[in-house]
């Protein structure tokens, strides 16, 4: 009976904890039908159903054509969790706080109006081929 025990908690740790499928994303972001450079991309998984967890976040900073490449949190990797993602576009010149680690982008002057920011409703489906097409563009009027 002791060795049944054993048999069913060592397998126990492996059934639950297999690693989200991670997809390559690109895309690029314009504000006003510009581009806009120095913008933190930020993808955030969005549960559903059971999976109140489906994996960690990515991000990403624009060039001068406003073209990102994300990358993960977590491992810094390349990629995003195949999904749906919550989308955060923010102009980050300097950490917002001691405890912020994402990287900074260039002064870049685009604005980038804060329904984009925090409260951000943009949602984007990452396939599980990956895409170079999560392109988001910006009106600021």
């Amino acid at each position: 009976m002791r060795a049944y025990v054993v048999v069913l908690l060592a397998a126990a740790p492996a059934a639950g904890c297999g690693r989200a499928a991670v997809a390559p994303v690109s895309g690029r972001v314009t504000v006003d039908g510009g581009p806009a450079a120095g913008v933190h991309v930020g993808f955030q998984p969005v549960g559903s159903g059971g999976d109140q967890h489906p994996g960690g976040g990515s991000y990403g900073v624009t060039d001068a054509d406003g073209r990102f490449t994300l990358r993960l949190v977590e491992g810094d990797g390349p990629g995003a969790v195949v999904g749906r993602h919550r989308v955060e576009l923010t102009v980050r010149a300097k950490a917002d706080d001691r405890h912020d680690t994402r990287p900074a982008g260039p002064k870049s002057g685009v604005v980038i109006p804060p329904k984009y920011n925090r409260n951000s409703d943009l949602i984007f489906e990452v396939p599980a081929g990956g895409t170079e097409a999560a392109d988001f563009e910006v009106k600021t009027k």
